[in-house]
Parts: C-alpha cells; structure tokens; sequence
C-alpha cells in the first residue's frame, strides 16, 4: 500500500505504474473518495466539537437553576446527535470504500524494471550452464515417473481431481530431501525456520497484498479461512502490527510449507505433468529490513543469490531474468525470475522468484521500527522462493536421467537420498 499523501502528489507516476502493470487502479474515484471523506471528517469533528461545548454550557445552566434555558439546548443537543448518526454512518461507507481503492492502488516499478506486457519480455540477465545435451532418446518427466514409479496422476486425479497426483518412493524422497537442502542452507545464512499456518484469515492475504487481486487463484474455506498459496503470507504477518527490532540487522525467516493454488484461467497451459498442480510444496524466504533502498537492493541479490546456489547444489543449468512490468505482482518493486533448463519443454521454465516490496506490504501489515532518532517507520519487505516442489522434479529427473534408466543424484543430495547416488532403473 502506498500513502495516500504519496499518491497526491505522485498522481501521474500511479497511474503509469498501473498501466504499466496493467493493474485496474480507478485511481479518479480514490480520490473523489478521498476528499469528501475528508470534508466529511472535518464536519463530525467539528459536530462533536459543537455538541461537546454545549453539553457543557447545560451542565453550567443547570447549576444555576436556569432549567428552561438548559432545556433548549438539549434540543439542540439532540439535534446535533441525529446528525452525527447520519454522518458517521455516511464516514464507515465512505472509509470503507476508500480503504477498498486503496487496495487496487499497485506498487511503483524500481526504475530497472523492464517495460513490457509479458515474460516474453522479461530480460535475461545471468545464464549459468549450458541446456543438457543426451546421446540417447531422452524421456520426460511424465515417462521417467512412470518407468521408475516415482509418481501416480491416474489415482491422484481419481481421488482428488485434475493437476493432483501421489508422490511414491524415491518420488517422495526426492521432494523432500530439495527441501530440506533448502532448509539447512537457509539455517546456515542465519534465517529462522518456520512451520506455519497453512489456513488463515483473509486479513492476513490482505496484509501480504495478494487480496483483492489474487482470490481467484486461492482456495476459500468456511469461517473466513482461505488456503495459502505460499508461506509469505504468514510470515510476513508474523509480526503484523508490532514494532519490530533491526538494530541488529535484517530480520530473516523461512518456512516450508504445502501450498495450495487453483490455478484459475491456465486451462490449456502446461496441463501434463508437474509443472502447474493445485497442491505443492515451497521453502520461501522472508526479509524484514530497514526502509534502506541500498540495503534492500543488497538483500534482493542474496536471498536471488541463496536460491541460485540451491541450483548449484542440484547441479542444473539455469537463467536469472529480470521480470518486466506486465508479468511482476502488482505488489512488488522490484523481481527476479529464477528459470531452470527443462529438456522436455526445450526452454527454460520458472522455479524460483525474488521481490522486492519496499515498504509496500508493511504499510498494510502495520510493520514498523524505530530508526536511529527513535522515530516510528515502515519496514521494507523481501521475499524468494528457495525451492519449489514437485516442479524443481521436473529439471531434476529430465537433466540427470543416464543412459541405463537410471537417474543420477547430485552429490549434495545424497545424505538426504539414504546415500544413494543414483535411483535405479526397474
């Protein structure tokens, strides 16, 4: 969220971003919204003001036996209060639909964010290994699980529907040995780990600025529940409302977590396989941090720099890519995608994904600290995903697959593999 006193002034500048990120921002009827709350603010206050100086002028006619005198004023008293039940009803409406505006209002683009519509105008800016070449028919995904009995859709899709699936075996093995290599890595570089709650309020989603825009993507349950697509929501409201300390440095966090997406509007769109499902896995690092722009660009480099080196470790060829303005998150700044080589899809997919927020999601979080004069601010926020899984299975499988059917285990994954250097072919 951005300050409305901001916005004011940088009219021009909030509505290029939302064009930019082609964000429905009316930005016109915020304002309109905005000044008669306002105006209409100023003359309940000023009700008050009145009714509270006559209250006090009864209370002194009364004294003096003067009842007639202290009888009209209260009629004017009640006047005043009839009023006051009409305007403050009239404010609830009117601050509520500001505080509704308020939320379609994007983030500013840092000014190296590329312009553009779609990823197919993101810029690539890092490519790290070369795309894996077989001197014998390579298999996909799909077939590899069904060789080596890694996974099941048949039955995941009899028992829960489309885009599900059962993890089997060295499939589960797999899945869960990337995320705990995530994890102690993570704990390494000085991050605190997270089990976290997986349904929460729709405030907290609100807070996180996934709300309003991204409910069509997001499981609803009853008694206001909803199902998290990601941990970031729960981490970043971890301290949500509370004065936070960073005297000592940037607070890091870091959760693993199943998340849950519907995956609205992508019929027709990487439907066979892993790549798109409704229930997956993310360890996802979170960063509070001073309102430093410097500092911010510096953490932004290393949790991007922890989950390339995540990759390293998994010994895949990958590309870093800076997100142009039409494919970032109207909430963020600033972001990076993490793209790994997929030999079945012959391109590059996404697995991983940092942003930078500034002090967008702390304004709605209530985040804040108290800087070196003791003066109250808003954090600034970061966030990447370590890993995601069963999507990283996909490079994982498709690159290391060997000749004989067998598949190839990188040497950091090993003592979470049981040892085994290799899933053996049936």
């Amino acid at each position: 969220m951005l300050d409305i006193k901001w916005i004011r002034k940088h009219q021009e500048e909030v509505k290029e971003a939302a064009l930019n990120k082609r964000v429905d921002c009316p930005l016109d009827e915020l304002l309109q919204v905005d000044d008669k709350k306002r105006l209409l603010l100023q003359q309940v206050d000023q009700q008050r003001t009145d009714r509270n100086r006559i209250s006090a002028q009864i209370a002194q006619l009364i004294a003096q036996n003067k009842s007639e005198e202290a009888e009209v004023l209260k009629e004017e008293v009640r006047r005043h209060n009839q009023q006051l039940l009409l305007d403050e009803e009239e404010l609830g409406k009117l601050e509520e639909q500001f505080k509704r505006l308020m939320l379609t209002v994007p983030n500013l683009a840092s000014p190296e964010t590329p312009i553009g519509a779609t990823d197919q105008e993101n810029v690539v800016l890092k490519v790290v290994g070369a795309p894996t070449e077989f001197a014998f028919e390579a298999r996909d995904h799909m077939q590899i699980g069904e060789d080596l009995d890694l996974f099941d859709f048949p039955r995941g899709v009899k028992v829960a529907g489309s885009r599900n699936y059962y993890l089997k075996g060295f499939g589960l093995h797999l899945h869960r040995a990337v995320q705990q290599l995530a994890i102690d890595l993570l704990t390494d570089r000085g991050f605190t780990v997270m089990d976290v709650p997986l349904m929460v309020r729709e405030e907290t989603l609100i807070n996180a600025a996934f709300f309003p825009a991204g409910k069509d993507q997001t499981y609803e349950l009853p008694d206001d529940k909803w199902l998290v697509g990601t941990s970031e929501g729960p981490l970043v409201s971890y301290y949500a409302n509370e004065i936070v300390e960073l005297s000592q440095g940037p607070i890091r966090l870091a959760a693993v977590s199943n998340c849950f997406r519907k995956e609205a509007g992508s019929a027709g769109r990487d439907v066979r396989g892993l790549y798109r499902v409704h229930q997956f896995a993310k360890v996802e690092q979170v960063i509070l941090c001073e309102s430093d722009p410097d500092a911010a660009e510096l953490l932004l480099n290393q949790i991007t720099r922890n989950a390339e080196d995540i990759l390293e470790l998994l010994e895949l060829p990958y590309r870093v890519v800076a997100v142009c303005t039409g494919d970032m998150g109207a909430k963020n700044y600033k972001q990076f995608d993490i793209e790994t080589w997929m030999p079945s899809r012959q391109a590059y997919g996404e697995t991983h994904s940092s942003s930078s927020l500034l002090d967008f999601q702390a304004r709605r979080s209530g985040l804040r600290y108290r800087d070196q004069n003791g003066e109250l601010r808003y954090c600034y926020t970061l966030n990447n995903t370590a890993v995601a899984t069963p999507r990283i299975l996909i490079p994982l499988l498709e690159n290391h697959q060997q000749a004989d059917g067998s598949i190839y285990i990188p040497k950091a994954l090993r003592p979470y593999m049981r040892g085994l250097s290799a899933i053996p072919a049936q």
